[in-house]
């Protein structure tokens, strides 16, 4: 399972509660809800919630640290909530993903 020691980027806090369950359910499909880029726990949940929508068998570790770095590197930081970011690795994902 993908986690902390698996993060590519070290610069992140950790200050805050970890997110539960029922946040893990819907975080991928939220229309409202922020990312923090720079939250750990929040960007651990979100990278595992997306594995999962899009059926990635035991959450390729491999495959989650391209999430980070996609959600880091490539996705434009005025596109910040959580279906905001997943629509835009769905829609521009082939035009960088093998060069992460």
């Amino acid at each position: 399972m993908f986690s902390m020691e698996h993060m590519v980027y070290k610069d992140y806090f950790w200050n805050q509660k970890e997110p539960g369950d029922n946040i893990i359910r819907v975080i991928a499909n939220d229309d409202y809800t922020q990312l923090n880029r720079l939250n750990g726990h929040q960007m651990i949940f979100y990278i595992r919630c997306l594995a999962k929508s899009w059926d990635w068998k035991n959450e390729a570790i491999k495959g989650c640290q391209k999430i980070e770095r996609s959600i880091r590197e490539k996705v434009p930081h005025e596109i910040n909530t959580y279906s905001g970011i997943k629509n835009w690795i769905q829609a521009n994902f082939k035009s960088f993903w093998d060069t992460l």
